[in-house]
């Protein structure tokens, strides 16, 4: 029983540490599956970091599929509806908390 109770708490550690294309955040898997050459792992993951602290899940969920469709980005931004430019307002601080955190 102690050898499986460890091997457990071993292989939690490891997964905890081990980040994979299914741990990864919304915003995360759709910048590491853009076109953009500079989303690197890294970018990505950091992009990620700062959308957690800055979107609610609705929202990141929501801008991830932006980045395959970013007509629906400006779609967002010219619309006149409060949800929306709340949504645009939070983005745009989105965008530039990333650009100073992630380089």
């Amino acid at each position: 029983m102690k050898f499986f109770l460890t091997a457990a708490l071993c292989a939690g550690f490891l997964a905890a540490f081990t980040p994979s294309e299914a741990e990864a955040g919304a915003i995360e898997r759709a910048c590491r599956q853009s076109d953009r050459t500079a989303a690197s792992p890294g970018l990505c993951n950091c992009i990620q970091k700062v959308a957690n602290r800055s979107l609610t899940r609705s929202e990141r969920k929501t801008v991830s599929k932006w980045f395959s469709d970013p007509h629906q980005a400006q779609v967002v931004r010219q619309s006149s509806n409060r949800t929306d430019e709340r949504l645009w307002l939070r983005y745009k601080a989105f965008g530039d908390h990333a650009a100073r955190n992630c380089g």
